[in-house]
């Protein structure tokens, strides 16, 4: 087996990935949508202390259905605690869903069973945020690397395993006399190479990268980014990509999603999000964001108040007591509905007063 079958994977994306927005039913239809949501949830109980009240949740999530193509990179953002993290590991069914539906390729695995989720655990893997925390420390790169490979089965032999091994840490940029160290011999770029070349070893098609850069130096975040988007080209790979980065966000995504407070708030083609964004809270990140093209204008809009409690989130629309289009007696009483801009857009919002 060569080193280009090893890689082979699923079929690599088109140049242009089309961008023409659809539902999760129309896209599993056309067999275009590999992992989707459907009005999912995680709700985790708190402890009720000597005078506190039982039967309280955080409402990490809640209700939200997003979908990814294949091929495609949809990009997840909101302020920290929003749920953006919580939504990554459902959809990989690493947190059982309270309600809603997790699918994947067509299959509702939302009451699957581990043993029935072993064959698909191959098909999606996670890249995590900090590269310092998430490999063992008393593993060397062979073994972290080649542990998914043993359990699932897919070398013919030790020698065969570690010549995938080899071409895997080769694939991320890294060189083979790194297979006998461990991890606190390498730098926080190397740490996470060496992830990504975990994540691969099981030949992936969807992967949730959770805030993969957000722990390193700004001067290897790029380099990090470009292998992403390379292994994507040559692997036909997608990505639910979670950042609070939203310059990183908008140059990796050709769909992005907003989050707050558990809800998805606003979500279009990336292009279109950041030339007209409807939602007041989209416009407020966006605002805040460093800005540094200078034919790119935006308007200083600061949000008053904290984010509210998602153990007791306010009623009607969630953003409403931070929000300067706020209409008094409808944004306070009564959720919005997610909707599109104009029929076919593809450009969903959920606001009563959007910006025009």
């Amino acid at each position: 087996m060569s080193d280009r079958d090893l890689f082979q994977g699923p079929a690599a994306r088109p140049a242009a990935v089309d961008k023409k927005d659809e539902s999760a039913a129309e896209g599993a239809a056309r067999g275009r949508t590999l992992a989707a949501t459907e009005r999912v949830a995680k709700y985790f109980p708190v402890e009720a202390g000597w005078f506190g009240r039982r039967g309280r949740f955080v409402r990490a999530v809640d209700g939200v259905s997003i979908w990814v193509r294949r091929g495609e990179t949809l990009g997840l953002v909101g302020e920290s605690g929003c749920g953006k993290s919580t939504l990554g590991r459902l959809m990989l069914r690493l947190l059982d869903p309270s309600y809603g539906r997790v699918l994947f390729d067509g299959q509702d695995l939302t009451h699957k069973s581990q043993r029935d989720l072993r064959p698909l655990r191959r098909r999606m893997q996670v890249i995590f945020q900090d590269p310092y925390s998430s490999l063992n420390p008393r593993m060397t790169v062979r073994e972290i690397v080649g542990e998914a490979i043993r359990v699932h089965k897919l070398a013919d032999g030790r020698a065969d395993e570690e010549r995938r091994i080899a071409t895997l840490l080769e694939r991320v940029g890294m060189r083979r006399d790194a297979l006998d160290r461990y991890p606190h011999e390498f730098s926080g770029g190397q740490r996470q190479r060496i992830g990504i070349a975990r994540a691969l070893a099981v030949e992936p098609e969807f992967i949730v990268c959770d805030e993969p850069i957000s722990a390193l130096d700004v001067s290897i975040q790029a380099q990090i980014i470009n292998l992403l988007m390379e292994l994507q080209d040559s692997l036909g790979l997608s990505y639910l990509f979670v950042s609070h980065d939203l310059k990183v966000v908008e140059h990796v995504s050709h769909r992005v999603a907003v989050m707050y407070l558990g809800k998805i708030v606003e979500q279009a083609a990336a292009a279109a999000l950041y030339a007209e964004p409807k939602h007041p809270y989209t416009r407020a990140l966006l605002a805040a964001a460093p800005q540094t093209d200078p034919d790119r204008k935006r308007v200083r809009l600061a949000l008053e108040g904290d984010v509210p409690s998602p153990i007791d989130p306010p009623p009607g629309c969630a953003f409403h007591p931070r929000c300067p289009r706020a209409i008094k007696g409808q944004c306070d009483k009564e959720a919005p509905r997610f909707e599109e801009t104009s029929a076919g857009s593809g450009h969903r919002f959920a606001c009563w007063n959007p910006e025009g």
